[in-house]
């Protein structure tokens, strides 16, 4: 074997102790703003009781956080450049840390929402800044091992944060899920002052006001405007359509005046990268595919089963355990035999297990749902973060946080309208088996359902209902496979600069 360079010595693959030191420090943060997410989930029909109010309205304690966090990480690419990531990183767990106490102490319906997207101006900054700081102490030849260990809260995510809303929720109070952030987030921000490697601000380039004027609430109305389509059963009504075209407008304006300027919010030249751009369109499709299906599962669970809100979390946990099995191990593969030969066997194990829930109904046996959702983690653990990994190793340090922060705009994106779509498939489903408009169809299959004299019957229908809205995410699910055959399939060594800051091909191992 013949080769263009010298190897890297074998010890400089590992993640070394001050690397593992930072990687605690974000994985702190990151399990923070993720498992917030999830607890609100379970607890929304508390919040419905204790603030006397309806579904369609309290749902906003969730669609405020992500719409928040939509706003807030196109900003997060330039401000790393400017503040230094160490500063950004702090500030963010502070925001989120303040809109958490205030949340908790909420005193109406309209001070909850506003107090959440407090905490989303936080989270929405935790992830990219993370990264981008993992990514550079850990340097882009490690960047696989990297993404295993970030990916720790994504999976800490789904288990843990149902289970710990139904026990608080149930147990303690709704106020907990919120206020249990606060010596997390004083003890993040402690650690990060510590630990994190201080970085120098850089001479940064002019900040694009009129990019995030355009992009910031052009995302914001687009997932507002999709986010309103189950209340109001299709595209019809003006709050659909009128914020849905305005975003779609504000974006469509950023990508053309984004092409023309050098310094664009967003550098749409990482899109000019082949394998950034192939990652991108298979995170987005998979995104869609995964938010809808984690959105309906415990519901399933609660609806049908008649399970709690806890039990239900319990029950989702063998998705997180398979996993935490494959994840670890897949980002290994990645930098040794490409990731297009860990995301394509990944989705072979996914698209089966998402199957059997299109078989589901009101008696499906629980060893085999419980046995899906572990084969569905396992190759959970082979595609979400591979396909991060697959974006960020071809790129040059100096993109890396541009990147991370479109990377991440995707993925909340796709995760939202993922959600909506979903909502909108299920909500029509249920409307039609038990007759009702589709803003009432879930309300009318839980009377249904716990109405002894109609439980057996509604169980059924609504069954029927979840199963048909499975085959419809089963349908994304196998539409991702279009993008990530294309992905690579030999081990990637990432770009270098020169001196002019040029980027120049990677050194080529030739065999």
């Amino acid at each position: 074997m013949t080769t263009t360079s010298e190897p890297r010595p074998a010890d400089n693959d590992k993640l070394d102790g001050a690397v593992l030191r930072v990687a605690a420090v974000v994985v702190l943060g990151a399990v923070m703003a993720i498992l917030d997410t999830t607890v609100v989930n379970v607890a929304l029909q508390a919040l419905t009781l204790e603030f006397q109010t309806s579904f369609d309205t309290i749902q906003w304690t969730a669609t405020g956080y992500m719409l928040a966090l939509a706003t807030v990480i196109p900003v997060t690419g330039w401000a790393c450049d400017r503040f230094g990531t160490k500063r950004l990183y702090m500030l963010a767990i502070a925001f989120f840390l303040v809109g958490s106490a205030l949340a908790g102490a909420a005193w109406n319906i309209e001070s909850l929402i506003v107090f959440r997207v407090v905490q989303g101006l936080g989270g929405g900054m935790l992830m990219p800044a993370g990264m981008t700081i993992l990514t550079k102490t850990a340097g882009p030849h490690r960047v696989g091992r990297v993404m295993a260990v970030l990916g720790v809260p994504m999976l800490l995510g789904p288990i843990g944060g149902p289970i710990l809303g139904g026990w608080l929720v149930d147990s303690v109070s709704w106020r907990w899920i919120f206020y249990i952030n606060v010596p997390i987030g004083v003890l993040a921000i402690l650690l990060a002052w510590r630990l994190l490697p201080k970085d120098q601000p850089r001479p940064a380039e002019k900040f694009d006001f009129p990019g995030m004027l355009l992009l910031s609430p052009g995302l914001a109305a687009l997932i507002y405007g999709v986010a309103n389509i189950p209340h109001h059963g299709g595209v019809g009504a003006t709050s659909v359509w009128l914020p849905g075209l305005a975003g779609i407008a504000g974006i469509a304006a950023f990508i053309v005046r984004s092409l023309k300027i050098d310094n664009a919010l967003i550098d749409l030249s990482l899109f000019r990268n082949r394998t950034f751009s192939i990652a991108m369109g298979t995170i987005t499709l998979f995104m869609i595919a995964f938010m809808g299906s984690m959105l309906i599962l415990p519901t399933y669970f609660v609806l049908v089963r008649g399970e709690s809100a806890l039990q239900a979390g319990l029950l989702l946990a063998p998705q997180g355990f398979g996993a935490m099995l494959t994840m670890p191990l897949a980002g290994k593969l990645v930098d040794r035999i490409g990731a297009g030969k860990v995301v394509l066997p990944g989705l072979a194990l996914i698209i089966p297990s998402v199957a059997v829930f299109t078989q589901v109904g009101a008696d499906t046996s629980y060893p085999l749902l419980l046995a899906a959702l572990f084969v569905m983690g396992l190759g959970m653990g082979m595609t979400m973060m591979p396909i991060s990994t697959a974006a960020l190793q071809t790129l040059t340090q100096r993109k890396v946080a541009r990147a991370s922060s479109a990377m991440n705009i995707v993925q909340q994106t796709a995760g939202a309208i993922g959600a909506a779509l979903v909502s909108i498939i299920l909500a029509g489903l249920l409307a039609g088996k038990f007759g009702v408009p589709t803003s009432q169809g879930q309300l009318a299959a839980t009377a249904a359902v716990l109405n002894p004299a109609t439980h057996d019957a509604a169980a059924v229908s609504a069954g029927d209902a979840f199963a048909s809205t499975f085959t419809w995410t089963l349908i994304l699910v196998a539409v991702c496979l279009v993008p990530a055959l294309f992905l690579p399939k030999k081990p990637v060594l990432p770009a270098t600069e020169d001196d002019e800051g040029d980027t120049v091909p990677p050194a080529v191992m030739v065999h």
